[in-house]
C-alpha cells in the first residue's frame, strides 16, 4: 500500500459514506409510496403486521423506526405482549434525537415506552401506532402520542 494517502484520502472516503448515509433516508422514504407485491404477508396468511419504512410488513419487529425520513425518532428493544388481528401491545424504549445544538450533531436520548398498533387496514396492516411514556419524555411530548402508519 502507497503509505502517501494522507488527509485528503481520508477525509474523501469520509465524504462519501456521509453522503451515502444521507442519501439513504430519501431511498427509503421513495421506495415506501411503492407498495410491496410479494412475500408471505402478502400471499395468503393474513397475519398482522406493520409497514417498516420500505413498505416491507413486519411482524413482532424489535425495532421500528419512526422517523423514515432522518432517523431522529426510532422504537428499539420492542417486546411484544400481544400481537393479533386488531392490535398489538408491547414495551419497548423510544430513542429520539434532541437535535441540540441541532440534529446532525444532537444526542439520542431514550424514553421507555408502551406501545400499541390498532386499526388494521384490509390487508391486516396496522394503520396507526400510539406510544405512551411511563416516565420521562421529549420537551414538549404529551404522556401519550399517536400517529398514522402507512397501510
Amino acid at each position: 500500500m502507497g503509505g502517501h494517502r494522507g488527509r485528503h484520502g481520508t477525509r474523501a472516503a469520509v465524504t462519501l459514506c456521509a453522503a451515502a448515509a444521507l442519501a439513504a433516508p430519501l431511498v427509503l422514504g421513495a421506495a415506501s409510496a411503492a407498495p410491496a407485491t410479494d412475500g408471505p404477508a402478502r400471499q395468503g396468511a393474513r397475519e398482522p403486521s406493520v409497514l417498516d419504512c420500505a413498505a416491507r410488513p413486519e411482524v413482532r419487529p424489535g425495532a421500528f423506526l419512526l422517523a423514515c425520513g432522518d432517523a431522529n425518532s426510532r422504537l428499539v428493544s420492542l417486546h411484544w405482549a400481544r400481537w393479533d388481528a386488531r392490535a398489538a401491545v408491547g414495551q419497548g424504549v423510544n430513542q429520539v434525537n434532541d437535535c441540540v445544538p441541532y440534529c446532525a450533531v444532537g444526542t439520542f436520548r431514550s424514553y421507555p415506552v408502551t406501545v400499541r398498533l390498532d386499526s388494521p387496514d384490509e390487508r391486516s396492516h396496522f394503520t396507526r401506532i400510539s406510544l405512551t411514556y411511563s416516565g420521562e419524555r421529549p420537551a414538549g411530548a404529551p404522556r401519550t402520542v399517536s400517529y398514522p402508519l402507512p397501510g
